[in-house]
């Protein structure tokens, strides 16, 4: 891929299946990206969590970016609704453990995020974003992609796949565990210089 290559030419090359083109545009916009969800999550996990989510809704949803605005402005809104997705999610969470908490200060302690001396960290030649969700068995697939891209209820995935809603939760939550594993598992996730962030 030429280095003069646009946004938009890697956009209408993702559009036409090439992954390759795809994968450039994660290392091109990762930090930047992290930067703004970090204005709504401080925990390292947290945001690495909302960025990779934030890539798998882009590629699947790729055919619906318009071209009437830059690639950036349309990855970061994404981010920065999936950010708040995910707070209000948390909200209705029980906290599994405490944040590092500085008791002097009275300040939570927040790692830093990104490694921006190895950009290309993120990335792995052997696994993209791409190919993890390529690899999902096809009802997980479907879910997924019904789920988070056409942004479908429950019921309506339910009675589409003809199967019950429970089984379309367990489905779900299976294709976001299986991408998780394969993105960390081969090294797809942002690596941070966490000291004291939770395990």
């Amino acid at each position: 891929m030429d280095i003069a290559t646009t946004d938009l030419d890697l956009v209408r090359q993702s559009k036409l299946g090439n992954r390759n083109a795809f994968d450039i545009l994660v290392v091109k916009h990762q930090h930047k990206l992290a930067s703004v969800i970090s204005r709504y999550l401080k925990l390292p996990q947290q945001i690495e969590d909302v960025v990779q989510d934030t890539f798998i809704k882009a590629y699947l949803g790729i055919m619906a970016f318009r071209e009437d605005s830059k690639f950036s402005t349309w990855l970061h809104r994404i981010g920065v609704n999936a950010a708040l997705d995910f707070l209000n999610a948390e909200r209705r969470r029980i906290p599994l453990y405490q944040p590092p908490f500085n008791s002097a200060t009275n300040e939570l302690i927040v790692s830093e995020v990104v490694d921006n001396e190895n950009p290309e960290r993120f990335l792995s030649s052997k696994q993209t974003i791409s190919s993890v969700l390529n690899r999902l068995p096809a009802e997980l697939r479907t879910a997924i992609t019904l789920r988070e891209i056409d942004g479908l209820s429950y019921e309506k995935i339910a009675r589409i796949m003809g199967c019950p809603v429970g089984t379309v939760r367990s489905r779900l939550s299976r294709a976001r565990t299986n991408i998780a594993i394969q993105l960390h598992s081969f090294g797809l996730a942002i690596s941070g210089k966490c000291s004291g962030s939770p395990a």
